[in-house]
């Protein structure tokens, strides 16, 4: 991951960085244009270091599960259920909202067409933090009757009033059944933008599992449902496109009480996402939960729903994401043997639309979804759809009304930091020792540490000019001398400043880019990758923390300095920098911060984006952690700030 020097990881894996080690002859001058040039020269291609990280995340996918016999499945399931709800959905979530009851508010009814009456509903998510959702009810309700949950992808501004769903819920009740429409964060009456879905990130940081979130907001549905007095509860359904889709695999594998379900081009195989990027598969970020596929896959969720009637829509010619023939194999035609198990082959079925054949829930999907669903409810079979284009409402008439000072995601992460209560820091001697050795300990299990050996280094271009030397990966052999590191969130072509002031002191400085970070990775989209990297287990500024120790302890070695000196710019490489000293605080004499932040509250407050520093969310970080205990954990390491030298300070330095 990345390029330059070579590690191995686990004996199989080989991550990388890239280095350029720079150095000075005695009584030479350089000057930053001229180290800027050999800065700028890339090393290895983008397309180099994409495909080493697909080769690692690959390695971590769990292959699909194997059916062997029913009781083991039985019991693996639940294994599995326990595992995905206790530890990683509910991660962090205060147990009293995990099992609250539901509580939604009745708002009345709209004037609807024939044969049903829609109703509108107010409901809690979590305290201060409410959604809304449509109730279609049929004209007549007698007796129990099935209900589906039906959950918003991404659909923009309609939301919940998207046209395609207002015709399926509105012939859902026409048939008898009740049909619950929820609205989802972003879109409709949710689309504060505060809401997006990125800001799950922020939750990760403060210690909440986002998944926990997301899973609320869909279960407070089936809950409702569940409750209601004319549903009948082993006829519960649910359905959705997209981001839809995702939500109803993930709920009705894990809650009992769906009994059928109908996932419309929502998901594939870890497997598929990493391979078929071009076709757009890896989703939002609660599609790639942190840690939801470590150790399992989506395959996984898919078999958990044997032997419950389920049916996978998928498009041929997907225009978004989850393209039919490329993620049938792993999640339908793997999984078939598991409803074999329980004499239920014909309950799981898969059906490939091709008209339109694009991203869709549109007329062919959704006749496939009414047979499914009207089968398997013991209805009479539905094999047409009702015309009710002329009873569609438009946003206006269905809004249901949340309150104004409704949290939002941010809101709520910004919330939950603000109750964050830590045990103070010691001040000094023995206190700090005996306190560090648990913490530092606690912090290598967090960000998920793992050490990584060299494994080799090439040496690929080189330079001397003016008294400056260069190699790029590798420094042939040992000179003693002080080092420095160098880490910049732009890259180390920015860092011409910093190591030309360096090499001016007669030191070597060797200046790393690292995962995600400079031209290695230029035209890619780093937050998609780190994404998959914590929803299989591993923490990016793990990673990070790792590639730099191990490129230190290289360099130690190779100069023969006992220590070294490590200089960042920019807060993604000051967290990195940060925990590095703080794992290994014998490595590094003294950590100088440029362009740093005190806290990371800021990273809140700003707010600073998913997209802008993957390497700053990491799950419970800041919960359990912040800089100055970061700064506490590195002694004796030195840790100094600097600010960004602005245009008028560096020409009153050069005059």
């Amino acid at each position: 991951m990345g390029t330059g020097i070579s590690f191995r990881r686990r004996s199989v894996v080989r991550l990388t960085v890239v280095a350029l080690l720079v150095s000075g002859k005695a009584f030479s001058q350089t000057e930053p244009e001229q180290v800027g040039q050999v800065l700028a020269e890339p090393i290895v291609s983008p397309d180099v270091s994409v495909f080493r990280l697909k080769q690692y995340l690959l390695s971590r996918v769990a292959p699909p599960p194997k059916a062997i016999s029913k009781d083991q499945w039985i019991a693996e399931e639940a294994r599995l259920r326990h595992h995905l709800l206790d530890d990683v959905i509910f991660h962090g979530w205060p147990k009293e909202w995990v099992n609250a009851e539901p509580k939604f508010e009745d708002l009345g009814t709209i004037q609807a067409g024939a044969g049903y009456r829609i109703r509108k509903l107010r409901y809690e998510i979590v305290p201060g933090f409410e959604s809304v959702a449509l109730l279609y009810e049929p004209e007549k309700l007698e007796g129990k009757v099935p209900g589906i949950v039906n959950v918003n992808g991404h659909v923009g501004p309609p939301g919940k009033s998207v046209e395609y769903k207002q015709k399926r819920c509105i012939n859902f009740a026409k048939h008898g059944i009740l049909a619950l429409n929820l609205e989802w964060f972003a879109f409709g009456e949710l689309a504060n933008p505060e809401n997006a879905h990125w800001f799950g990130a922020h939750l990760d940081l403060v210690g909440a599992n986002a998944e926990g979130l997301f899973y609320l907001e869909m279960r407070k549905g089936l809950d409702y449902l569940y409750s209601h007095p004319s549903v009948d509860r082993a006829r519960l359904g649910v359905t959705g496109l997209s981001g839809g889709g995702w939500q109803t695999i993930l709920l009705s594998a894990l809650e009992e009480r769906v009994t059928v379900s109908v996932p419309v081009a929502g998901f594939s195989s870890m497997t598929t996402k990493i391979a078929a990027r071009a076709y757009g598969d890896l989703g939002d970020y609660e599609q790639n939960g942190t840690d939801l596929t470590d150790g399992e896959d989506y395959a996984h969720l898919t078999a958990m729903r044997a032997p419950r009637p389920t049916l996978l829509i998928h498009d041929a010619e997907d225009d978004c994401c989850f393209r039919g023939p490329l993620v049938k194999p792993l999640i339908y035609d793997a999984i078939r043997p598991f409803f074999a198990l329980f004499g239920h082959e014909n309950d799981f079925a898969y059906h490939e639309n091709r008209d339109p054949g694009t991203h869709n829930y549109q007329l062919d999907n959704r006749l496939a979804a009414y047979r499914f669903f009207s089968e398997h409810f013991g209805l009479p079979l539905i094999t047409s759809e009702i015309p009710v284009g002329a009873e569609l409402k438009s946003y206006d008439e269905l809004v249901v009304g949340l309150p104004k000072d409704n949290l939002t995601i941010l809101g709520l992460a910004r919330k939950l930091a603000g109750e964050i209560r830590r045990q103070p820091l010691p001040s000094a001697g023995e206190a700090v020792e005996s306190w560090a050795g648990p913490n530092r300990k606690k912090l290598a299990e967090l960000v998920r540490y793992k050490p990584v050996e060299l494994a080799s280094a090439w040496t690929v271009a080189n330079s001397k000019n003016k008294g400056l030397e260069t190699l790029s990966y590798l420094f042939a052999g040992p000179v003693k001398a002080p080092v420095t590191l160098v880490l910049d969130d732009r890259g180390k072509k920015a860092a011409a400043d910093v190591i030309s002031e360096r090499v001016n002191r007669d030191e070597q400085v060797l200046a790393l880019d690292l995962l995600f970070t400079g031209d290695a990775w230029k035209g890619t989209e780093p937050s998609e990758y780190a994404q998959l990297l914590d929803s299989l287990g591993d923490r990016t500024v793990g990673l990070e923390a790792a590639q730099l120790l191990a490129a230190a302890r290289w360099m130690r070695e190779s100069s023969g300095m006992p220590k070294l000196r490590l200089e960042t710019t920019g807060i993604r490489s000051q967290l990195t920098a940060l925990v590095a000293a703080a794992l290994e605080p014998e490595l590094f004499s003294e950590v100088v911060v440029r362009g740093g932040m005190k806290s990371l509250q800021y990273v809140l407050d700003a707010p600073v984006t998913f997209q802008d520093a993957p390497d700053l969310f990491c799950l419970d970080l800041y919960k359990d952690f912040d800089l100055e205990a970061l700064a506490l954990l590195a002694r004796p390491t030195k840790i100094s700030t600097l600010s960004f030298a602005t245009p008028e300070e560096k020409a009153r330095k050069g005059k």
